[in-house]
């Protein structure tokens, strides 16, 4: 038996597993060691490949795409300093819980450690930021070894699919000869006992973690006995919770403070318990003070809002229950006294239906609710004023966003300002706009090629961004490019880090701008145009908005630049900010809140 005989066995079992197992798109990056691996997902009928030749890059794609497809995404690279340039977005999808089935090939044994060329220590290279690492065995085309790389792909699939979804790392060894020969009309069958998948996972992929009756009609009976609750939904996907929770909101009169990323700040599902201004009102003192919950229901991880968080840590005796599907702890406040862990839908659907039945109280909203609610009406009202002024913020650039993004469309956001002004500024709207982001580790790298990922899997897609995070991810364009994608950028660029400006920092000018601000002065429309895509920079509202709804109905790559004052953005906020407080204020005057 030749090597080139044993290779291509191995690796065909290893591709037709993960084809088996429903991993269907690889992102491949270019090396001569890991041809194997490479030209079998390039063979097999049933797996569509994604080329990206920088690895960084490619990592973000992947898990940009994992992301939206809600399923687990192979990444294939060569060895050495390429397999190190995945960390990024490795760490990201572990944090993030994203799965990805990570790839890389190696050198043989008596290759490493002796000066070859491209060989580093990939043992283990991921650490702690990967659910489980395997160093694969070399090839060989035994009954037993077919077998052996059988099970390891579809443990790799139900491992990364599992809850908590996240990466596996497989370290593959390959001697010479490299190039595989699939040219065998049974060579995709190799270590296959029958059509169906070798191991089926069907519990780690399937079912609903539930809790004991007993432990529902107790959680049930505190919920309902309680008027001044407040349920929070943080980052989070789910298809079906966002209408389960406002059911659960109805029954308990509590008002949702729904995130962005919680797919319950925007859709068709009923909203008259969601509030969107959360962000806004508890930054004003009075306000918060009067306002001291006995629950917070939390479900997902912990919202973006810096605001909602100084709000819990104001009460720490509230009792605070986190509901999340998946083991981990997603609970940075450390005040948690209720971790509970159960699928999220079927945990609203089951406490509703006992609420219904314990609730004491008559028909209508608490008098806790209706104050909040009143306080809801008064913030939002002055942020609608606010977006209707003449002048434009950064907020007012993703609130246009909300509003012209059509049914079904992608909305990914850029870490640092974006996301928060989505929280601020990003009012309801009845339609399904799915709201996506790298918030696990939260870093600016990668989400120019996580969003390109995210474009592979619905039109269209629109991602919002600053310009150092773009600055960092330029080589990321290049996927637009090679794959013809579609999607819409909008750059807002205020020349540095304009986050950095609402710190503490800025209040010592005499390095800030060197340090914190940074300022690189950059015409992003060359490079853009060097990648294929159109670029276009709007000198006024009126042109961003009609430039933005000409990307939207085009194909290709588009920019649409905006470029804004970091300090002018600042002290457009805090006003805003300060007019709500005035307005709460004078309600305050008028009628004593609790």
């Amino acid at each position: 038996m030749t090597g080139n005989e044993a290779v291509s066995a191995y690796v065909a079992a290893f591709v037709d597993e993960l084809v088996q197992s429903g991993v269907t798109n690889a992102v491949i990056s270019p090396g001569s060691r890991s041809t194997p691996l490479s030209m079998a997902m390039a063979e097999h009928s049933n797996m569509r490949i994604w080329m990206h030749v920088d690895e960084r890059s490619a990592g973000f794609f992947a898990l940009g795409m994992a992301k939206a497809k809600r399923t687990a995404v192979v990444l294939v690279c060569s060895s050495g300093t390429a397999a190190a340039n995945y960390y990024p977005a490795v760490v990201e999808a572990y944090q993030g819980r994203t799965p990805l089935i990570v790839c890389t090939a190696d050198r043989p044994h008596e290759l490493r450690d002796v000066g070859a060329p491209q060989a580093i220590q990939q043992i283990e290279l991921y650490g702690s930021y990967v659910k489980w690492f395997v160093e694969m065995a070399l090839p060989e085309r035994t009954p037993e070894m077919l077998h052996y790389v059988r099970t390891a792909a579809a443990r790799a699939a139900a491992v990364a699919k599992s809850g908590p979804q996240g990466p596996v790392h497989l370290n593959f060894p390959f001697r010479e000869p490299l190039v595989p020969d699939f040219s065998s009309d049974t060579i995709w069958e190799s270590g296959k006992r029958s059509m169906e998948p070798h191991t089926s996972y069907a519990r780690a992929l399937h079912g609903k973690r539930s809790l004991p009756s007993e432990q529902l009609d107790r959680l049930a009976g505190d919920l309902a006995a309680t008027e001044r609750g407040v349920i929070v939904c943080g980052p989070l996907d789910q298809p079906g919770f966002a209408e389960a929770v406002t059911r659960l909101a109805e029954t308990l009169q509590f008002p949702i403070f729904a995130d962005p990323l919680s797919q319950v700040r925007f859709g068709k599902h009923a909203s008259d318990w969601v509030i969107d201004t959360y962000d806004t009102f508890l930054r004003d003192v009075e306000t918060v003070r009067q306002f001291e919950p006995e629950i917070v229901l939390r479900f997902g991880a912990m919202p973006v809002s810096k605001a909602f968080l100084q709000y819990l840590k104001r009460f720490p005796n509230c009792r605070q229950m986190i509901v999340q599907e998946d083991e981990g702890w997603l609970e940075p406040t450390l005040l948690a006294s209720d971790m509970i862990y159960t699928d999220p839908e079927h945990f609203c659907n089951e406490i509703s239906m006992r609420c219904k039945t314990l609730r004491s109280r008559s028909v209508g909203v608490s008098h806790w609710s209706d104050q909040i609610f009143r306080v809801h009406a008064i913030t939002r009202q002055v942020l609608i004023d606010e977006l209707k002024l003449e002048h434009w913020h950064e907020g007012k650039i993703l609130s246009e966003l909300t509003r012209q993004l059509p049914e079904h469309g992608i909305l990914y956001v850029g870490n640092s300002m974006p996301i928060r002004d989505l929280d601020t500024f990003g009012l309801f709207q009845d339609r399904e706009i799915r709201v996506l982001a790298n918030r696990g580790a939260n870093g600016i790298d990668g989400v120019v090629s996580s969003a390109l990922g995210a474009s592979t899997c619905g039109q269209p897609l629109v991602l919002a961004i600053g310009d150092l995070s773009f600055f960092h991810d330029l080589n990321g364009l290049l996927a637009a490019k090679l794959h013809q994608l579609n999607a819409t950028i909008v750059l807002v660029n205020n020349d540095g880090g304009g986050i950095f400006s609402f710190l503490p920092q800025a209040q010592s000018p005499a390095h800030f701008e060197t340090l914190f601000g940074t300022p690189i002065g950059l015409n992003y429309r060359h490079v853009v145009e060097m990648y294929g895509g159109q670029f276009v920079s709007v000198q006024s509202f009126e042109q961003y908005r009609s430039e933005l709804a000409l990307s939207l109905s085009g194909t290709g790559l588009r920019v649409i630049e905006i470029k804004t004052d970091r300090g002018e953005n600042v002290a457009q906020h805090r006003n805003v900010w300060q007019n709500a407080s005035q307005a709460l204020q004078s309600l305050r005057n008028e009628v004593p809140l609790p």
